[in-house]
C-alpha cells in the first residue's frame, strides 16, 4: 500500500542535537563533545523514565534537568548565564545538510512528530526554515514516544489510516516502536549501529535521508 504522508522524528533525524558542540566547548573548554553526549543520553534516559513512572514533564524541563545533571556528573560549573545560552542552542539546532533538499523531493504531506514541546519545537522549525504540513508534540499526551498513543497523534492529524504512513526516524528505539504500532518505517542508520532487539524491523534501512525520496517513491 503507497505511502500518503511521511512522518519524521525531529532530534537526531532532521535536527542534528549534537550542533550544540560548539557552545557546550564555548562555555567548557576540552568537555564539549563529552558534555553533548551525556546530555543527550540523559535527556532520553528522563524521557523513558518519566513515561514509565507517569510523571511526565515537558522536554523543555526534561532538557534542563538532563543538563544540570550532566554538568555535575562531569564537575562542571553551570552558571545560570552558561544554563542559558546552552538551552538556548535547541531554539536553533542545524538541519542535517541534506534535509532540505530530501523534503524538497517529498511530494507528499509531510509532519514532524516529536518528544519536544511546543516551546522548543515551534520556534526551532521556524528557525530552520523547514517547510511541514504539521508538527506535533506528545505534549498533548503527556507521554513520551515509543508508548503506541504517541503515534496515533499523526494518524488523527493527517486523517489517514496508519497503513498509509510513513515514518522516518534515526532513533532506533522509535523506529520500532513506529513499526510495532503499525507504520511503515523507514529507519535512518547514519552510524551504521547494530539493530535493537526488540522484536520488530524497520521496512527499510538508509544511511542518510538522501536515499530516502527513492526508497518511498519507487
Amino acid at each position: 500500500m503507497r505511502v500518503e504522508a511521511l512522518v519524521f522524528d525531529a532530534y537526531g533525524t532532521l535536527y542534528d542535537v549534537h550542533s550544540v558542540v560548539q557552545r557546550c566547548e564555548s562555555c567548557f573548554p576540552g568537555k564539549g563533545t563529552q558534555l553533548s553526549q551525556l546530555w543527550r543520553a540523559k535527556q532520553l534516559e528522563y524521557t523513558w523514565q518519566r513515561s514509565l513512572m507517569q510523571r511526565y514533564a515537558p522536554f523543555s524541563q526534561v532538557t534542563r534537568e538532563a543538563l544540570a545533571y550532566s554538568c555535575a556528573a562531569l564537575g562542571l560549573e553551570l552558571s545560570v548565564a552558561r544554563m542559558e545560552a546552552l538551552l538556548s542552542e535547541y531554539l536553533r539546532l542545524e538541519p542535517f545538510p541534506e534535509v532540505a533538499a530530501a523534503l524538497e523531493r517529498l511530494p507528499m504531506k509531510k509532519a514532524i512528530l516529536s518528544n519536544g514541546s511546543p516551546d522548543l519545537l515551534e520556534p526551532l522549525v521556524r528557525n530552520s526554515g523547514l517547510h511541514l504540513d504539521a508538527v506535533l508534540s506528545v505534549d498533548a499526551l503527556r507521554v513520551y514516544k515509543p508508548a503506541p498513543q504517541v503515534y496515533e497523534l499523526a494518524v488523527k492529524a493527517l486523517h489517514l489510516p496508519k497503513e498509509r504512513i510513513g515514518f522516518v526516524s534515526s532513533n532506533c528505539w522509535d523506529a520500532l516502536g513506529a513499526k510495532s504500532y503499525g507504520f511503515t518505517v523507514y529507519w535512518i542508520n547514519r552510524s551504521g549501529a547494530p539493530l535493537d532487539a526488540l522484536g520488530f524491523k524497520p521496512d527499510a534501512e538508509l544511511r542518510s535521508l538522501t536515499e530516502l525520496p527513492d526508497e518511498v517513491l519507487r
